[in-house]
């Protein structure tokens, strides 16, 4: 399965997308769209919409989705097998106020 996820560093959302992927012991490409205007671009492109995570699998987007929802395609698809494992974040949370603040003044704005 080729999985590219389009994540900012730092938001409860995109942590919950690596939670998922973690939990699953999923190999996929961490793609930096705070940082790296290109990846961005490339999102924007793909997805047809500003909004993250975009998450693709197999050619399939997934865009502006939360870690429990990526979790859900896969399982009603096939692509993983149900686990008890709990996954080491939370997979349905926004940003912390915290968190806006570290991107606010730590990262460079493309949007």
């Amino acid at each position: 399965m080729k999985i590219i996820a389009y994540l900012k560093p730092t938001c409860g959302w995109s942590m919950g997308v690596r939670a998922i992927m973690k939990k699953y012991q999923l190999e996929y490409e961490d793609r930096d769209i705070i940082n790296d205007a290109s990846q961005y671009e490339e999102m924007v492109t793909k997805s047809g919409q500003p909004l993250s995570p975009c998450v693709e699998i197999d050619g399939h987007m997934l865009a502006d989705v939360s870690g429990e929802e990526v979790e859900n395609y896969m399982l009603s698809n096939g692509l993983v097998s149900p686990s008890q494992d709990a996954p080491d974040a939370p997979t349905n949370a926004p940003c912390t106020d915290e968190e806006h603040e570290a991107m606010r003044s730590k990262t460079i704005r493309f949007f």
